[in-house]
């Protein structure tokens, strides 16, 4: 055992998602990658013919050739991926025979094939729990097929039992890993690193003019509809009727998505306390989270930890957030502000941290500390450690 650990792995990452860009999945595999590569370990990554480009050290990003019919991969499960993951099942089979590296990690439906060929090659194999993959099937309404269902629960417990280790983002993955097989070596890992390390940080953190005299309501993230910004804007007129210097920005969202919700405000009369900036650079979100008053995340569905939860506590400004499930395990009353999933319950959840100061710097003061206690990136890569001792013990 002495002998893996001592000396630096060479790793196939496997990851059928767009790699780079800025949504969930992506920002974890690059955290991964980040990490690996800190702890003196070589990788190989296969991924999709999509994304930008990103420079780690010791990290090769190795793409399947693209197909002219498809262009992009939307969130969630859909028909696009079907034939971009039988070529990257191709290539994965390809790496093996030719290099045969010393651990497989992959991540999301690459688990399926990468259980069953890291047992034929007896590689030791680390599976990457981002979701459950039939309950992605239902909450993005992919299938109501029940069989189809069901024939994915049967293999995500297949993956999970022949996997020699499985990390989970987030404690409701953990839990749903030790259902589906009771005392299985699983490793949550929260996506807690600072992606700024990554991708470098905004030169400029000086607050627009355009921002002055305001109070500043941020969101940062994607725009789908699980993450709630119709609740965000239906909740701005509670905020507005007490805090009228209230100011919405929202960071993020593709062209199309954007201009849906600019539709939505604008019937809604509120387009004079709302921006849109559209998707920024990673390095970019620090920026604009420092010139926030309060930080949101109005998510009304799903129970994965959403990814900006950890940047937002990191950043000490005052969150509120959606009691559910999706947040309280990470959140709770001591470093956020808590309220039911309804505009009046946000909206005045807002307000009362935009109008109490003292209020506003105790969450951020207690939101801090608890991202440098327990979410720290020395943590994190002391887990992925253990992680890949455990995989390769686990092989034998």
């Amino acid at each position: 055992m002495s002998a893996w650990e001592d000396r630096p792995l060479r790793i196939l990452m496997v990851a059928p998602e767009p790699i780079f860009e800025p949504r969930g999945t992506p920002f974890s595999v690059v955290g991964r990658l980040k990490a690996y590569s800190d702890l003196g370990h070589s990788v190989d990554l296969l991924t999709y013919p999509f994304g930008s480009s990103v420079q780690i050290s010791g990290v090769q990003i190795h793409r399947i050739p693209r197909l002219p019919w498809i262009s992009k991969v939307p969130i969630g499960p859909s028909f696009v991926k079907i034939p971009l993951d039988i070529l990257l099942f191709f290539k994965t089979c390809f790496w093996l025979i030719r290099y045969r590296p010393d651990l497989i990690h992959t991540h999301e439906e690459a688990g399926l094939w990468g259980t069953f060929l890291a047992r034929l090659w007896h590689i030791p194999h680390v599976y990457d729990m981002h979701s459950s993959l039939p309950q992605q099937l239902s909450n993005f309404q992919f299938t109501r097929f029940r069989f189809l269902i069901h024939l994915f629960e049967r293999l995500e417990q297949w993956v999970v039992k022949y996997s020699d280790a499985v990390i989970t983002i987030c404690p409701d993955l953990d839990r749903h890993v030790q259902r589906l097989v009771p005392g299985k070596p699983s490793f949550l890992i929260e996506n807690v690193v600072d992606y700024a390390t990554l991708f470098g940080k905004k030169a400029s953190q000086k607050k627009p003019k355009e921002f002055a005299n305001k109070k500043i309501v941020l969101y940062t993230g994607t725009f789908e509809p699980y993450q709630g910004l119709d609740l965000l804007i239906e909740s701005a007129p509670f905020v507005l009727r007490n805090i009228p210097s209230a100011y919405f920005v929202l960071v993020g969202g593709h062209p199309d998505q954007v201009a849906f919700y600019q539709n939505l405000v604008k019937e809604k009369d509120l387009d004079a306390f709302f921006l849109f900036t559209g998707q920024v650079p990673p390095q970019d979100v620090d920026a604009w989270i420092s010139y926030a008053d309060v930080l949101v995340s109005p998510r009304k569905a799903g129970t994965n930890t959403p990814l900006k939860i950890y940047a937002y506590l990191r950043s000490g400004v005052p969150i509120v957030a959606t009691r559910l499930w999706t947040h309280t395990q990470v959140l709770n009353d001591h470093v956020a502000v808590l309220t039911e999933a309804t505009p009046q319950h946000f909206g005045q959840g807002i307000a009362r941290v935009l109008s109490n100061t003292r209020l506003a710097k105790t969450l951020g003061k207690n939101a801090k500390v608890l991202a440098e206690e327990k979410y720290s990136y020395p943590q994190y890569c002391k887990k992925l450690k253990k992680v890949l001792l455990t995989g390769i013990q686990q092989k034998g």
